[in-house]
């Protein structure tokens, strides 16, 4: 399954920052039950690549990817740990060259015009728009889209369950990133049916 198939399984891939280990399983479980199956958990903490291994070996119906893909070792760390797709804040020579040597599907980071030529030069139509909300929000969205017709983004940060809508109904977005879905105080508490509850509203996020 390539990157754009993944992003248009649902409105919103939450995403998520696994600090315990012991709550990536039930995590997972939480969200698909939610309706919410493509799932990007950042490698921002040192369990992150347990976590995703976790998540691929445990959880049936999670498409688990690996985010803040940084440099070109997270390729292959990402690969070995079961990760579908990969995620990165931007893009440079060195992550275009890994990602077409691994096969990983990546979703690259983008946030002005000159990003996105460079980008769809190097074969890639679908692409992050981050961070969002600090790069001019839906407004920048939209004016993307004039020059760009053939790209499709997924804005991530500083969305909102409130501010996701107006993203989804723009006819070049066919998805949304946010950690809204899995707040730190709910995982935390392990409050899995409120995370449930989340993703199944956000499930319902639809253009």
């Amino acid at each position: 399954m390539n990157v754009l198939d993944l992003m248009r399984l649902g409105p919103v891939i939450p995403v998520i920052v696994i600090d315990d280990l012991a709550h990536a399983v039930p995590l997972a479980r939480a969200l698909v039950a939610g309706g919410v199956c493509v799932l990007e958990v950042t490698l921002r903490t040192p369990v992150a690549l347990q976590a995703i291994s976790a998540i691929a070996r445990e959880v049936e119906g999670a498409f688990v990817g690996v985010g803040t893909i940084t440099t070109p070792d997270d390729f292959n760390r990402a690969i070995n740990a079961g990760a579908r797709f990969g995620v990165s804040p931007g893009l440079t020579p060195a992550l275009i060259e890994a990602a077409r040597a691994s096969g990983l599907p990546l979703l690259p980071g983008v946030m002005t015009p000159s990003d996105v030529i460079a980008a769809r030069a190097s074969g890639f139509n679908a692409l992050k728009l981050f961070p969002a909300q600090q790069a001019g929000g839906v407004g920048m969205v939209k004016a993307l889209g004039g020059p760009f017709p053939g790209v499709t983004f997924c804005p991530t940060g500083g969305i909102t369950a409130a501010s996701a809508p107006e993203y989804l109904a723009l006819p070049n977005v066919a998805c949304v990133g946010g950690s809204w879905l899995t707040p730190r105080s709910l995982v935390t508490a392990g409050d899995w049916t409120a995370i449930t509850a989340l993703a199944r509203d956000a499930s319902g996020l639809r253009r």
